[in-house]
């Protein structure tokens, strides 16, 4: 019994992988979505109401870790000016606000 390349090659099964494979690419999709897309796009919509939503008197924690109250609202040119102690204010864009504190946590620091 002589086996050639020829003969190996013929008796080999044939690989159906159409359905298998579109399946699992499906399943991949399925996953980033749910697992990366849905919560990254929920947290860009709540930081956005967020910057909406900041008004005068606010105490807010900026990216940079700094605790302030707003003292003036700049809805033009998105920015917003945060007094950090007495008579010291920075003026900081409103994408970089993180958090809004609860009222009289500057107080408490």
């Amino acid at each position: 019994m002589s086996l050639s390349l020829g003969t190996i090659f013929a008796q080999a099964q044939p690989q159906g992988g159409g359905m298998e494979m579109l399946i699992m690419l499906l399943v991949f999709g399925l996953v980033f979505y749910f697992m990366i897309y849905r919560p990254q796009a929920k947290r860009v919509k709540e930081h956005k109401s967020l910057m909406s939503a900041l008004s005068k008197g606010d105490e807010v924690l900026t990216q940079g870790g700094l605790v302030g109250k707003i003292t003036k609202v700049s809805d033009e040119k998105d920015f917003v000016v945060v007094s950090i102690a007495e008579n010291t204010e920075v003026t900081v864009q409103k994408a970089s606000i993180s958090a809004v504190l609860p009222k009289g946590t500057m107080k408490s620091l």
